[in-house]
């Protein structure tokens, strides 16, 4: 049974985010597009900190340009052994909240990381092809450094960092020691049956949208079962060893188990842990139980 808490949140994050169908595609892009008209550009972009305790006194921040913004936090007065490469979700047109940088510098902070976390281009204006070599690139050169990386990320972003683990495989380059996956959206072509029925049981994410979304990002419909945007369709073979964490009450479920049955006949070392009735993103849900469960899990995996 899930906590109180977990279902008070399942209630307040939707209404709080304005969760809704969409409209229609036209009037969802113009006001995307007019959102992130109101959003700082370049480098000089704002990291989100405020849901951080102390940042400025535990946290040097540095931005570097692999074509975007890429935020590199050092933890100030505490031993680094490696880093962990973050990449956010958001459906791939939001950019970084503050919770993903709470998320991040805590798991941060337990095994010892530095945080490097990209601010990549969002749709409708960008699309996949706008990012992902730079983010393979620069991810192999962490993966490459002094006691390696952990890639992870949440939504969207666990998908990116999927597909960009393939990239690097296949390019030869160096790998993540690790992979975290938080409600990945790895099949952004919605072709799995059970898709439609937890689009009725998930308060947050709607079919309409995440439809979408999905075409802005991969540029056309027609590129929707490509790796670089469905991870899930791809080669699973002789990646890093993988934890994903994903609830029922969530519309990407079904493309998580779709993952975790493909990993299973590729021979990938891929533990999937399923919560019932849990929603998307649950395990950076701030003071659930369920969460902080979920944590432990990550941490323990990575030791």
């Amino acid at each position: 049974m899930p906590s109180r808490r977990h279902d008070l949140l399942a209630r307040l994050v939707p209404a709080v985010r304005r969760s809704r169908e969409l409209d229609d595609e036209p009037t969802e892009r113009a006001r995307v597009e007019a959102w992130h008209a109101t959003l700082d550009q370049g480098l000089d972009r704002t990291l989100p900190t405020r849901a951080v305790p102390r940042f400025a006194k535990r946290w040097e921040a540095t931005v570097t340009d692999i074509g975007f913004p890429c935020h590199v936090l050092t933890p100030r007065g505490r031993p680094v052994t490696r880093t962990l490469y973050y990449v956010h979700g958001g459906g791939y047109m939001a950019p970084i909240d503050p919770f993903h940088v709470r998320y991040a510098t805590r798991l941060a902070d337990a095994i010892e990381a530095r945080v490097v976390m990209p601010d990549y281009p969002l749709a409708p204006e960008h699309t996949w092809k706008d990012s992902h070599d730079a983010l393979v690139d620069d991810a192999a050169r962490w993966a490459g450094s002094e006691g390696g990386a952990v890639l992870a990320g949440d939504s969207a972003g666990g998908g990116l960092a999927l597909s960009m683990a393939l990239s690097m495989r296949d390019r030869g380059l160096s790998q993540a020691s690790s992979l975290v996956m938080h409600a990945p959206w790895v099949d952004l072509t919605t072709s799995t049956p059970e898709t439609f029925a937890a689009d009725a049981i998930d308060p947050w994410l709607f079919i309409g949208k995440v439809q979408a979304y999905a075409a802005w990002w991969a540029g056309s419909a027609d590129g929707l079962d490509r790796p670089e945007v469905s991870p899930a369709l791809g080669d699973l073979t002789g990646l890093p060893r993988a934890l994903v964490l994903y609830g029922t009450r969530d519309l990407l479920a079904p493309g998580c188990r779709l993952l975790a049955r493909r990993a299973a006949e590729a021979g990938w070392d891929l533990t999937a842990i399923e919560e019932p009735d849990l929603i998307h993103v649950y395990g950076l849900l701030p003071f659930v139980p369920e969460s902080a469960r979920a944590f432990r899990q990550v941490t323990e995996f990575l030791r």
